[in-house]
């Protein structure tokens, strides 16, 4: 086997039982931190606007599920950031949320009018 395979595989191995450890040592679901909850605040407006604006026609089916879609991305996305920071997301991962969020929120209102 080459040295750099053997080495990529040794690399993920410990990177994934210091994610476990990590994991395992922090304290529950943060669901509440501020970054979080504005960052899921958001998501669930937005998720609102897209039924709201399905349900005046202003959509169509397709559309809103494309949408639904986007936002579910952006939510798992969160969850994949918070699981390394103990339940938390740092400023930066906000920031880069926050950029999605707001790329979704212009098609929506971009797609209703």
């Amino acid at each position: 086997m080459p040295f750099k395979r053997v080495l990529m595989i040794a690399l993920f191995g410990i990177a994934g039982a210091a994610a476990t450890v990590t994991a395992a040592s922090a304290d529950p679901w943060d669901w509440h931190h501020p970054r979080r909850a504005e960052v899921n605040h958001r998501l669930a407006r937005q998720d609102m606007r897209i039924d709201r604006d399905y349900r005046q026609g202003r959509i169509s089916l397709r559309q809103a599920h494309y949408l639904h879609g986007e936002d579910r991305m952006i939510r798992h996305q969160e969850r994949f950031d918070a699981r390394f920071d103990r339940g938390h997301i740092t400023g930066a991962d906000q920031r880069g949320l926050n950029r999605e969020e707001n790329g979704v929120s212009r098609q929506i209102w971009r797609d209703a009018h």
